[in-house]
Parts: structure tokens; C-alpha cells; sequence
């Protein structure tokens, strides 16, 4: 949780007066606190996890109206994570923790999901890296879920918070080898005891079964086939063991070029169209190999490209189409407005929030890929094309696209199984390196690009604007994106299929191991108990033999703030924030030049892309059919349950969809429960008044952005800063402004 205050606290051997004032002396803190953490609170290890150092007297900073306070307690750091054992009276005053995490606590950080960490010097705030020659008072962790901890040092030992420092700084930053991940100690350890999910049915692909299952499901059987020609990897390391081809193509020609130049099937359409995907061949200057190359490639061309009967168009992403850096550096750019260190810090810079968000592009990116899948699919759809995806390894844009594609055509994967099966197909056995993309190894920060991350937030993005569609929730997709960084999961922690079949043992040439059972995040109920788990389905799905056909579309909801960018001044009213004359001007740049590369004007997309999208539309939607996400500027929204969960400011007590969710979640288990009463024949009264066992309880306590922050403890006025800011007018007045300017409660 964020600390306020603290960047300007000291640091160093000399240090600024702090606003917390202890009335106890350091070594009867030391003596009295010790006893009181260590009394009520345990560090509990997962199998396989070994504690490295540990600091006592460690103070938390929390949030509370204007002033530094926190709770004191241990912080130590294992092999798996770092966590902060303290006293925390307020989690005891509140009772159940609804959506606990059985894996990782409030307090903890997986090491692998340390983004950042700073030590505060002489009232200046430094990025700790190496080697330290002096240790700061206060520590500062930036989490790459957004998660901001401060720690002050101030009361503890000296050799204690070089230890602590030192350990964290190392096993956070140095460079680790594959079978030195958490992931193999822990499968090891809990060999016996893990077993799988009996209820998780996602499919793997990794059987030629999962294949022609899929095949079947989709009717793309008979144009494709599954073919086992990689069975052991014996072409490519980079494929999967069995992929689906169009049914012409010959196994001599999949040997060629290492699994280069090989059209692999993803999906067929209703009408026969499909959509492929082929890694394209390495540059080569000899004119004799470019020669071999041409004629293979025409070959290949000549099977997938049949006209009248096949017509293929072909998207080069690799020079058409978003870069891996552009997209780095728009991440790197946007994830700096949510690491805020306090509050001061959050409403100094909430007058900038538009011109930072879109100087970030990050916005504009989702919206391009969102369009880029929408022109794909007018191909297939209205023009019965098929479309071949081509990348330099087919292994980050194609899987980001090709899996865009299949959930808004495919009503399949807006299930959760089928979402799960998708990702199992798309990007685990489709060889997404998730290793290097989240930097898992410390290695190169250079390929630590968050393509993983743009696919869920543009599915979020359709889960928002068409909700009954989706069987899983915006909570599905946030703790989806947070079990990227835990590593008891293989889901996420390998380049391929290869290398994650060789690093288990399958390819083992000893008789006498036996293969680790390694986890896959799909089992839900490693990390949430069942109660938990219903914040991850849709209460509002509309099941296909429930749907209404003649239903419109859903309604909008009022409250559409700064979570997406204008594209027209909405009112001419002169109260458009908090402040007239610097939220005016900042909409009038908004508005001219600065705004035109987020939004497409009608003249530039093509005719017929605007002919089949407005077409789309303009009729009733249809949850178990096509679906198209709107991609004007406005209706690209910052997936706020996400990034804004752990700002105080940001959230509504008691408000935001969260209380109407909470609501339809209480109704149907109280309908649930009655249904097995009536079912089981119990009319007795007693039984029919038992209460329901409601997951949600005292929506009014809730914030809006609930599972992950509930009763807010701070104060609600802003920390205004004293520079920047015009004629502050009347309290009556400014409270307006704000309701109408700061409304987030569209989340």
C-alpha cells in the first residue's frame, strides 16, 4: 500500500526530523515490539521455501489523513518472496478477508514481481543497485503490479538492515538460471502433495487429440489436419509438439528451415475462412539460399492461395504493424502514473492526467491492435478471406492478434474454460517466450516487453464495453495479470513447450526420475478457496439458451471521467474540474493537434473496415455471435481495477459498480441456497430462514475497487499542493468541481 509522505524523509547518517513522533525510545522498541511481532505473527512457508535474511523493527508506512503512521514488525526476505510480518490492528479490526490470496499475503512480494527499488538519502530519493558503500533509512518498492511499500529502517540494527538491504538488493537484481526459479524447489518439495483441480477442463494442446478436438469444434477439418511430425522436436525447439496445417502440405515441406515458413493453422471461421500464422524466414545475403527461400516460399503460397476456392491476405507485423519497443516504451511510460509515493504526489500531478496519459500512447496501442483485429476479421467475415500472420518468430504480435481475433468471433472463448484453452493454444504452446517477455531470469532488460499484459488489457476492454458477453469478470483478468510473477505456476515461466518438457525430466535420459508434476495456473483453487473464486465468474454472462435475441445492447453507464481521453467537449459549462482556468486549457490542447494521433477520423480508415464496423454497430448485439469493441478515443478507458487498486485517492467508498455487483452476487447465492433447500425437500422454517452464505456482505463498506481494496482508512480531502494553483474558490464550490471532474466511478 502507498506510504504517504515519505519521499523527503531522510536518509543517509543524517536525518531530516520526521513527522512521526515515537514517544518510545529505540531499544525498548526493539526489545518490546520484537516480542509483540514475533508473538502474534509467524512467516508461513510454501514447501520447498527457505528464509535468506531477516530485519526486526521494520515500520510499515501506511496511509492515514496527513501523517506518516505505520505498524511495526519483521521484513524478511526467501528464496520466493519478501514479506512484512507486523501487527497490522487494522486487518485484525476487519475481520474476513474476502478475496484472500492462499498463496501470496497482503504483505507479500514475490521476488520475481520487484520492479524497482529505491533508498531515500538525505531527503532524496535513489534507485539502489550493486554494491552500497552506506544503507538508507527508508526503503521503497515499486511492485510490477503496481504495488507501492515503504519501509523505515530508522529503528533497526545496524548489521540488520545491511543484511535485509543487501539480501533483497541481490536476490531481486543478479541474473539466475533456469532451474534456479522457485518453481522447481517448490514442485520438488510438494512432489507428493500436489494433485490437479478435477473440476479445471482447459484444454492443454498438448496432445494431438487436444488438436483434433479443437479442429472439430471449430469445422475447420476439412481444409487442415493435425500432424505429430514434431513429436520429440525433431524440427523445431520453437514449435509445439503437434500443431494443425492445411491438409496439402507435406511433411518434407515442414521439414525445411528449422519450422521457418510453415503456415500453422489458429482458427477457422463459420464460412470456411481461416486464420493462420507463419514465422518468417531469417534474412539471408547469399543470393543462392534467397533463391532456395523464394521458391519455398512460392510453394507454400501456391497451397494456401487458390483462387476463386482460397484467396489469402497477408499482415507482415513485423514492418506493418506495432513495434516490441514502441510498446515497452509506452508501458514503461504509463505504469509511472500509478507508482505514486503519496498523496501530495497523486494530486500534484492529477492536473497533468490527461496530457501524461496520452504522452504515454498506451491507450492509442490497445486501440490499434483493437482495430488492427477488427480489420482482420472483416477479411474473414465479410470477404471470406483467409488471413496469414507473419512475424519474425510468430511468437508475440501473431499470438496477441490471432487470440484478439478468437475471442471477439469466437463465443467459445468468453467462457472461462475456453478463454483458458485459448491462451493454453495461442500463447503457452504457441512458444510467447513468457521467460524472457517478463524477465523472470533477470537478464536482459531489453526483452522485457508486456505483450501478455496489452492482450488482457484489450480484452478488458471488451469485457467493459459488452459485459454479458464474458463468463469471467475484470477480477478474472486482474489476477490473471498479478499470477504472471508467481512462481509456483509453469504456466508463464518458459520460452516453449521444449524447454519446458526438457527442464521437467520428460526428456530425461535417467530411467530412474520421475518428471516433476509442476502446476498450471488454471487450478484457481491453489490460490482462492471456492467462496473466492465466484468473484471470478460473471454474475451477468447471458448463457446461450437464455439469450434474448432481440435484446439491444447493454446499457451505458453514466460516469465515463478521465479514464479515457475526450474526443469532443461534451458541455460548454465553464466547471470542468477542480480548477476552471488550468483544466480549461488543458481541454483546448486536448482538443487541437495534441489529441489527433488517438483518434482516427472516418476519411483514414478504409471503406470498407468503417462500412462493416459501423454496419456491426448499428444493430442489436448479439453476446453469442460476432463481437466488436468501439475504438474511438473516449471509449478506450485505463482499465482502473487494475492500475488505480492500490491508490486511496482513487477509489469510492461504498461506490462503483462493486456495489451493484455485490448485490447480484448476494441474490443468487440466497437463490442458490434456496433452490438445494427446495430440491433436498427441507420446508422445515428454520431452515428456510438460515441465512444465505453471502460472499459479499455491507456493500456500503466497499470500495470501487473492490476485491482488492476495501474499507479506505484515509481522509477523504485531497493533500492540495501549495504551487501550481490558481483562485481556490468556496468549499461548496470545489466539491462540485470534483464530483464532476474526479468521477471514477466507472470501473
Amino acid at each position: 500500500m502507498l506510504g504517504k509522505g515519505v519521499v523527503g524523509g531522510g536518509g543517509g547518517t543524517k536525518a531530516p526530523k520526521p513527522s512521526f513522533v515515537s514517544y518510545v525510545r529505540p531499544e525498548e522498541i526493539h526489545t518490546n515490539e520484537k516480542e509483540v511481532t514475533e508473538k502474534e505473527v509467524t512467516l508461513h512457508l510454501l514447501p520447498g521455501e527457505e528464509l535468506l535474511c531477516e530485519a526486526n523493527t521494520v515500520l510499515k508506512y501506511v496511509q492515514e489523513d496527513s501523517c506518516q503512521r505505520g505498524v511495526y514488525g519483521r521484513l524478511v526476505c526467501t528464496d520466493f518472496k519478501i514479506a512484512f510480518l507486523g501487527n497490522d490492528e487494522y486487518a485484525l479490526d476487519n475481520g474476513e478477508t474476502q478475496f484472500k490470496n492462499k498463496v501470496m499475503g497482503e504483505n507479500d512480494i514475490t521476488l520475481h514481481c520487484v520492479d524497482q527499488i529505491y533508498g531515500v538519502f538525505d531527503e532524496k530519493k535513489k534507485i539502489l543497485s550493486g554494491q552500497l558503500k552506506k544503507y538508507p533509512e527508508k526503503l521503497i518498492i515499486h511492485c510490477k503490479d503496481l504495488r507501492v511499500f515503504h519501509f523505515c529502517l530508522r529503528y533497526t540494527k545496524e548489521e540488520e538492515v545491511k543484511r535485509i538491504v543487501c539480501g533483497i538488493i541481490h536476490h531481486t537484481q543478479t541474473s539466475i538460471l533456469l532451474k534456479r526459479l522457485f518453481l522447481f524447489s517448490y514442485a520438488t518439495a510438494a512432489q507428493n502433495n500436489t494433485a490437479t483441480d478435477p473440476t479445471n477442463q482447459t484444454v492443454m494442446f498438448e496432445t494431438l487429440k487436444d488438436w483434433c478436438w479443437e479442429l472439430e469444434r471449430t469445422k475447420g477439418n476439412v481444409k487442415y489436419k493435425a500432424v505429430s511430425v514434431n513429436e520429440g522436436y525433431r524440427i523445431s525447439e520453437r514449435l509445439p509438439a503437434y500443431f494443425v496445417v492445411p491438409t496439402p502440405l507435406l511433411e518434407e515441406d515442414m521439414q525445411r528451415f528449422q519450422g521457418h515458413n510453415i503456415p500453422i493453422w489458429c482458427w477457422s471461421c463459420h464460412n470456411g475462412s481461416a486464420l493462420l500464422k507463419m514465422s518468417a524466414l531469417p534474412k539471408e545475403q547469399d543470393d543462392g539460399v534467397l533463391q532456395i527461400q523464394k521458391s519455398a516460399l512460392d510453394g507454400i503460397y501456391k497451397i494456401i492461395h487458390r483462387p476463386p476456392y482460397e484467396i489469402v491476405k497477408t499482415e507482415d507485423l513485423s514492418s506493418n504493424f506495432i513495434s516490441l519497443q514502441e510498446i515497452q516504451t509506452a508501458y514503461s511510460k504509463f505504469k509511472q502514473l500509478f507508482l505514486i509515493d503519496n498523496s501530495t504526489e497523486f494530486w500534484d500531478t492529477d492536473i497533468k492526467w490527461f496530457s501524461l496519459l496520452e504522452n504515454s500512447s498506451w491507450l492509442d496501442i490497445i486501440r490499434r491492435c483493437l482495430k488492427k483485429a477488427i480489420e482482420i476479421i472483416e477479411c474473414m467475415e465479410a470477404q471470406n478471406m483467409n488471413v496469414l500472420l507473419l512475424e519474425e518468430n510468430a511468437s508475440d504480435l501473431c499470438c496477441l492478434l490471432s487470440s484478439l481475433v478468437q475471442v471477439m468471433m469466437d463465443p467459445h472463448c468468453r467462457t472461462k474454460l475456453g478463454f483458458q484453452s485459448l491462451i493454453q493454444k495461442e500463447w503457452v504452446m504457441g512458444g510467447h517466450c513468457f521467460l524472457d517477455r517478463c524477465n523472470h531470469l533477470r537478464q536482459s532488460d531489453k526483452e522485457e516487453v508486456p505483450v501478455f499484459l496489452l492482450f488482457l488489457d484489450c480484452v478488458w476492454q471488451l469485457v467493459h464495453q459488452h459485459s454479458p458477453a464474458f463468463e469471467f469478470t475484470e477480477t478474472y483478468l486482474t489476477v490473471l495479470s498479478d499470477s504472471l510473477y508467481i512462481p509456483i505456476f509453469s504456466t508463464f515461466f518458459f520460452n516453449s513447450p521444449h524447454q519446458k518438457d526438457t527442464n521437467m525430466g520428460r526428456e530425461s535420459p535417467d530411467t530412474q526420475s520421475k518428471p516433476l508434476n509442476l502446476l498450471t495456473v488454471w487450478d484457481w483453487s491453489v490460490q482462492f478457496e471456492p467462496k473466492a473464486q465466484m468473484l471470478l465468474k460473471n454474475p451477468l454472462y447471458v448463457e446461450k439458451s437464455k439469450l434474448d435475441k432481440g435484446q439491444r445492447k447493454g446499457m451505458r453507464f453514466k460516469h465515463q471521467r478521465q479514464l479515457s481521453l475526450p474526443l469532443t467537449q461534451s458541455k460548454s459549462s465553464p466547471k470542468r474540474g477542480f480548477f476552471r482556468e488550468e483544466t480549461d486549457h488543458l481541454i483546448k490542447n486536448l482538443l487541437g493537434k495534441r489529441i489527433s494521433k488517438l483518434i482516427n477520423s472516418s476519411d483514414e480508415l478504409q471503406d470498407n473496415f468503417r462500412e462493416f464496423y459501423d454496419s456491426w454497430h448499428s444493430k442489436p448485439t448479439d453476446y453469442h455471435g460476432l463481437l466488436l469493441p468501439r475504438v474511438e478515443g473516449p471509449e478506450i478507458k485505463v482499465w482502473a481495477q487494475r492500475y488505480l487498486r492500490w491508490i486511496p485517492e482513487a477509489q469510492i467508498p461504498g461506490g462503483g459498480r462493486v456495489a451493484t455487483m455485490s448485490k447480484l452476487l448476494e441474490m443468487m447465492e440466497e437463490v442458490q441456497s434456496l433452490q438445494e433447500k427446495i430440491n433436498e425437500r427441507h420446508h422445515s422454517q428454520e431452515a428456510l430462514q438460515a441465512e444465505a452464505p453471502c460472499l459479499l456482505r455491507n456493500s456500503a463498506r466497499l470500495s470501487s475497487l473492490f476485491p482488492f481494496a476495501l474499507l479506505q482508512r484515509h481522509s477523504s480531502k485531497p493533500v492540495l499542493p501549495t504551487s501550481g494553483w490558481k483562485a481556490l474558490e468556496d468549499e461548496e464550490d470545489l466539491a462540485k468541481r470534483e464530483d464532476e471532474f474526479v468521477d471514477l466511478g466507472d470501473v
